[in-house]
């Protein structure tokens, strides 16, 4: 039962902190959350080494719901990839938690922001653990509405306010499609229960769907609609658009959302459910494509972004494209591998672009997060820069890195999958060139060259508390070291430990190369990593006029790139505002004026007509009277003959 404990620390913390943080914890709320989730981090550790001793947990606490044959329970199964996600939701969590002491000190909604990210992190821990796919909805849902709070934490702008709301309305729409393709599979198995459900995938194989008249196949159309939940959640295209918009909260929300738990959702559904979607081949090639378009379409976008927390949001984008692209080529264990590394230095970029908004909001800057008003920081903020480099170095690839290991093993894999996995190999490795550009132009837009803001900002720059600053120290250690675990066999005899450790799970897909293509595809990697630097270096450092010739050169594919290919305003214009229009028509003009304000003024209106009505029987004649007792007399008794 002690597994029990993992989820339920951080509830209690956040039931202690929203219950009485207003009046009586208030600003010692942290007090209440960072021990609680550091405490599931401990258990996480403890679980991890249970299952690497080779036991399977599978627990059911209580029967949620009994209805005829439908047996729902509240359950968890704990097995290698469970673990794996434990200790990246927890550990990560755990860091942002301590951070946000001292990012959020003096917010008059402290006690409110820990409760949140409390119950964010009981959420995550809730859908990772799940044993059962109507339990894994309840975390999937509950992350949704905790990032509504977090991202709209600051609800008196409009902004903020907004972007909370286009996060739940967006993941609306996903998570219709993954509610169907859970319902879909209690039709076909007769079970939610994972270990009941995953065993008896093959028995289906060939089984069809009559919809519309045309015959589909069973277990695509399942793994089509819970792949909808995926691209949501984790913000692949179209449902894309939310995830930048989530820059509204504050940074750590932006952390712990970005790198350990709501957009990781999708990612770690799809792996779970491997044994279903490995066996539709039309599934597994949408789930690759999708990736692989996201991961250059966020790319190109991120180029000429100037907010640095929206560069960092669709690299987001395009690093989550990595792994379902991974995903769609069978490669479950480089998709997990890459979700864990880039846990680390995502999250390790979020937090230091967050130590350098915090330094400048201090200083009085009077736009914290436009990179263009930045520059020379680096003497100011030497450990922020420092943590920054290496997180830069991990995510672009630079050999020996967190991750260079994990992308380079997604690359390989797509280059191994045929014409269309060639295909997707270019993409990544195109999107790899475009990441090493504008994570370089990131780091040289804010830390080098002049200060571009006031004096008097200068004067007062300084570098952020330890309470921030430690935390991204131990980022920085994941950000180098965590692909250490996954070092493929062509560099160790006995490499690739992440893959054989998850094998029993998500099985091991194995290469089938030669060393020669391999070693293509490593110097290919190296290379793109190596050209973004050196561009950005010359564009930015060597000849920073040239970044604005090339922007007035080239003014339609900047404005296309910058206004983000216009996505918003076309769903604006197509479902935003139809939508608007016509539900004041409908609602407005019918339900409410008509039906509601019928009913509301109707009724009374009604019951005084029918009063006045009846005030004409009180006439005070008392023979008028004994005239209607004699007739109503008389109805009754020629009822009850009339009966017989």
């Amino acid at each position: 039962m002690k597994y029990v404990l993992i989820p339920l620390l951080p509830l209690i913390a956040f039931a202690i902190n929203i219950l009485f943080g207003r009046k009586y914890i208030k600003d010692k709320a942290h007090w209440v959350s960072v021990p609680a989730v550091i405490m599931s981090f401990i258990l996480a550790v403890g679980a991890f080494m249970d299952v690497k001793a080779g036991k399977v947990i599978n627990i059911n606490l209580y029967d949620w719901i009994v209805s005829g044959n439908f047996n729902v329970t509240i359950g968890f199964l704990i097995d290698r990839l469970t673990v794996v996600m434990l200790l990246v939701v927890t550990s990560i969590s755990s860091l942002i938690f301590i951070y946000s002491v001292g990012y959020m000190r003096g917010d008059k909604g402290y006690y409110r922001f820990f409760a949140y990210l409390s119950l964010f992190v009981f959420s995550m821990l809730i859908l990772v653990m799940a044993n059962n796919f109507l339990l894994l909805y309840f975390g999937w849902e509950a992350v949704g509405l905790c990032s509504y709070f977090l991202i709209g934490f600051w609800f008196d702008r409009k902004s903020a306010a907004n972007a909370g709301k286009k996060a739940f309305v967006v993941n609306r729409f996903g998570d219709f499609g993954f509610g169907l393709g859970i319902i879909l599979i209690f039709l076909t198995f007769g079970s939610l229960e994972y270990l009941q459900v995953f065993p008896g995938a093959h028995s289906i194989v060939g089984q069809t769907l009559n919809i519309f008249g045309h015959e589909v196949d069973t277990i695509t159309v399942i793994c089509l609609l819970l792949f909808c939940g995926a691209v949501g959640k984790s913000a692949q295209i179209p449902l894309h658009v939310w995830l930048p918009d989530a820059m509204e909260g504050p940074t750590p929300v932006s952390a712990l959302i970005h790198a350990a738990t709501m957009v990781t959702a999708g990612v770690f559904m799809v792996a779970r459910c491997n044994p279903l979607f490995v066996l539709s081949p039309v599934a597994m090639n949408t789930v690759a494509v999708v990736g692989g378009v996201t991961a250059i379409f966020a790319a190109t976008i991120a180029l000429v972004q100037n907010d640095i927390k929206r560069v960092i949001a669709y690299s987001t984008v395009s690093q989550l494209g990595y792994m379902f692209l991974a995903l769609g080529m069978g490669a479950f264990s480089a998709a997990i591998f890459h979700l864990y590394t880039h846990a680390y230095f995502k999250a390790l970029l979020f937090l230091a672009s967050g130590s350098v908004i915090h330094a400048l909001h201090h200083a009085k800057h009077d736009d914290e997060q436009n990179m263009q008003k930045m520059g020379g920081l680096r003497k100011y903020m030497p450990i922020t820069y420092l943590v920054f480099i290496l997180a830069t170095l991990s995510i672009t690839g630079i050999p020996g890195l967190a991750g260079f290991f994990s992308k380079d093993e997604i690359l390989w894999r797509a280059y191994m999958g045929g014409n269309l996995g060639k295909f997707l190999w270019f993409l990544g490795t195109t999107a790899a060139l475009l990441t090493a550009f504008y994570s370089w132009r990131l780091i040289y837009m804010t830390f080098h060259g002049k200060f571009r803001g006031t004096q008097e900002s200068e004067r007062h720059l300084r570098e952020s508390s330890p309470v921030i600053t430690v935390p991204l120290m131990f980022l920085a250690v994941g950000a180098v070291a965590a692909g250490w675990v996954g070092i493929p066999p062509l560099f160790m005899e006995h490499g690739d430990r992440i893959g054989a450790f998850l094998a029993p799970v998500l099985g091991h897909s194995e290469g089938h190369g030669t060393h020669a293509e391999e070693f293509m595809v490593l110097g290919a990697s190296i290379a793109v990593a190596l050209g973004g630097w050196f561009i950005a270096h010359r564009m930015y450092i060597k000849r920073p006029e040239l970044p604005q010739k090339i922007m007035d050169k080239f003014q339609p594919v900047h404005r296309l790139l910058f206004n983000k290919y216009w996505v918003d305003e076309l769903y604006d214009k197509t479902i935003v505002q139809p939508l608007l229009k016509g539900s004041e028509k409908v609602i407005l003009g019918i339900v409410d004026a008509k039906i509601i304000e019928g009913v509301v003024n109707g009724v009374p209106a009604l019951i005084g007509a029918f009063s006045r009505r009846l005030r004409r029987i009180q006439t005070g004649i008392f023979s008028y009277y004994g005239l209607v007792m004699a007739l109503g007399a008389l109805i009754i008794i020629g009822t009850m003959i009339f009966l017989k």
